[in-house]
């Protein structure tokens, strides 16, 4: 007889976190909106251009309780909650989105799309990597589709998606904060021939904000 394996309770469900904080939303759809940041350490993703790879290495970062997560994001006063990385989709966020909702927060996902999505989301922002390739059942589910721009074949590549998602997604594209000055040119041109897309930029690395 195979052995049963208890599941964890709510309570003890642990995430590895690298930070939290209260600032802006600086990019694509919901940007300027307060938001309290939980940002989940471990990625496989592995971009070059990554501007948090302290977060890449899971082991490195504490673990903390659901219960502990859901309390700071109510104590933060912001009604919004990001929940980015490193890459999200790693973990089921069943419990703390679950929770964060329950206590009538807005949970906002922040992701690559590369495993499949478990939790309950107000809104999915789905930003894609050449480095590993997003899920279609992701794609399909995206409410934004943000493509950071590093290098100008990044734009045809991203058109190749739209036919998996879903009518009303909306879709962005950024340069990459590095190469913003030699990118946008290349951007404008592109906003011109695509017009269903829209400018997004790091408005808080302009306002020298986390």
């Amino acid at each position: 007889m195979a052995a049963q394996v208890a599941k964890p309770s709510p309570q003890s469900v642990q995430l590895p976190i690298m930070e939290q904080f209260l600032s802006l939303q600086g990019e694509g759809r919901n940007t300027g909106q307060v938001a309290y940041f939980i940002r989940l350490a471990g990625c496989d993703v592995g971009c070059v251009w990554c501007d948090v790879k302290a977060s890449w290495d899971a082991e490195k970062h504490p673990l903390r309780s659901v219960d502990e997560l859901v309390h700071d994001a109510l104590r933060s006063g912001s009604p919004n909650i990001v929940i980015t990385g490193g890459e999200p989709s790693l973990y089921d966020l069943t419990e703390l989105s679950k929770q964060l909702r329950a206590a009538g927060l807005q949970v906002w996902l922040e992701t690559a799309g590369v495993h499949p999505l478990r939790g309950e989301f107000d809104w999915i922002c789905l930003s894609p990597k050449k480095f590993k390739a997003p899920l279609p059942e992701c794609l399909s589910v995206a409410n934004e589709f943000k493509v950071v721009v590093y290098h100008p074949s990044d734009m045809p590549w991203a058109l190749g998606f739209l036919d998996q998602l879903h009518q009303d997604c909306l879709l962005y594209v950024q340069p990459e904060w590095d190469k913003r000055l030699s990118m946008t040119p290349h951007l404008l041109q592109f906003l011109q021939e695509n017009p269903r897309w829209t400018l997004s930029l790091q408005t808080h690395k302009y306002l020298d904000i986390p």
